[in-house]
């Protein structure tokens, strides 16, 4: 009788490492490749730049594999006890990442029907992460990287974006990260363009002086050195006729998506609620800027979210509630509420109603005031996208002041050399610098 042999694998860039683990499992026996879903490639924190069906005919076509299952979890349990393989097929280097944990439950999960775990000696070289590090250092399409926020939102419980105001800031929010207890390392998704942060860096008020042509401008020297994708912060949009022009001068830069807030008027900054004159817009009137702004658009993939106001202007739930609804009527992609407030009581009542009768349309969040709130308890709750929206340049700011007040205070510069990054550092930071 032939064997039953199971390799689970992502295949978004087919390439040597794959071929040598599906020929090593083609000797045991009849191949079943177990291809991840989307969501399943998000567990793993590896979005794949194809779809699942474009995948699967990649692995359909190659004659060292029989069969091409789905895997929609990151977990193996499902199709192991569906199968029940004589062998799992895997690279080594599961036993030193976050994945180590599916390796003991494919372990167990074998035992209980006399299965073995065979693996394969790891090499970095032809690995899935270093060769899509390769191709990220070449750059992204436009195309690629205005369609991964969508993906995101599909494949992670939780998408996080960090705010940038110019290039070096963009660096960051593509190259930080953060190695967890369990050995999985946790990065930013993507970035957010803020009104408020791009005007206050070019010393203007935050009161829409800044036009698109210009903050464009800003978004491209991000993109320059950046492949992730972008949220534009587009205030109200303006005129619906405006916002038309505004779409689609977006999309040909390749942001992924534009948050526009329901007030009318000249801008003023959320946080400020009432205690500054503030209009907001009627509902049939901002239900027709979506509208607009949907039909102006080209791509399927470049999203158009819905800013509620009215706990912000303190009119209450319930407005909040009837407007999230008709704004995903008109065809708005998502929905971010807003509060001032720091205990997030009235985000938590909002989004849980809200998901009572929507469990579909993503919802973003913006955890200025509201800040004791962890990703963790945003993800259970059910919102699907955090916005870290300035902290960027409110840290940067203090920064250079203590610096210079030190210089100015110990008439050299040796005191203030502690916070300062080094010279050989920034030479490093930035390609091609030395």
């Amino acid at each position: 009788m032939v064997k039953k042999v199971y390799v689970s694998l992502i295949s978004d860039l087919l390439h040597a490492g794959h071929i040598k683990v599906l020929k090593k499992a083609s000797e045991f026996g009849e191949v079943t490749v177990g291809l991840l879903t989307l969501e399943a490639c998000g567990e793993l924190n590896d979005i794949p730049y194809l779809d699942y069906e474009k995948r699967k005919e990649v692995l359909e076509n190659l004659t060292l594999v029989q069969h091409v299952v789905p895997q929609t979890t990151a977990s193996y349990k499902e199709n192991i006890e569906t199968l029940k393989p004589d062998y799992v097929v895997h690279g080594d280097e599961w036993k030193h990442t976050h994945q180590r944990k599916y390796r003991s439950e494919v372990i167990q999960l074998l035992e209980k029907h006399g299965g073995e775990l065979v693996e394969i000696p790891y090499s970095s070289d032809i690995s899935d992460m270093h060769i899509k590090e390769q191709i990220a250092k070449l750059g992204i399409t436009t195309a690629s990287r205005q369609s991964r926020l969508k993906k995101l939102i599909i494949a992670r419980p939780l998408v996080k974006i960090l705010e940038v105001h110019n290039a070096l800031s963009g660096l960051i929010a593509e190259n930080a990260y953060e190695e967890l207890a369990d050995g999985e390392r946790v990065t930013f998704d993507g970035m957010w363009s803020s009104s408020l942060t791009d005007s206050t860096s070019k010393g203007k008020p935050d009161i829409e002086a800044v036009d698109t042509s210009a903050r464009l401008t800003t978004v491209n020297e991000i993109f320059e050195v950046t492949t992730k994708p972008l949220i534009y912060d587009a205030d109200t949009g303006g005129k619906p006729e405006h916002f038309e022009f505004t779409v689609r001068s977006l999309e040909r830069t390749g942001v992924s998506a534009v948050i526009i807030e329901d007030k009318t008027g000249l801008k003023k900054n959320s946080l400020l609620g009432n205690d500054v004159a503030q209009t907001q817009d009627t509902i049939e009137n901002f239900c027709h800027k979506i509208k607009c702004g949907k039909a102006a658009q080209i791509t399927n993939d470049f999203m158009i979210i819905a800013r509620i106001e009215s706990l912000i202007l303190e009119v209450g739930m319930e407005d909040a509630l009837k407007r999230a609804t008709a704004y995903v009527e008109a065809g708005a992609d998502g929905l971010m509420i807003h509060s001032r407030q720091k205990d997030p009581k009235e985000i938590i009542e909002f989004v849980k109603t809200f998901r009572q009768g929507d469990t579909e349309t993503p919802l973003v969040v913006v955890p200025t005031s509201f800040n004791s709130v962890t990703t963790d308890e945003f993800e259970k709750i059910g919102v699907n996208v955090v916005i870290y929206a300035n902290h960027m340049l409110r840290a940067a700011y203090p920064g250079m002041m203590k610096v210079a007040q030190s210089i100015l205070k110990n008439k050299r510069t040796l005191e203030a050399e502690d916070d300062c990054m080094k010279i050989k550092d920034i030479l490093e930071l930035i390609p091609g610098t030395n």
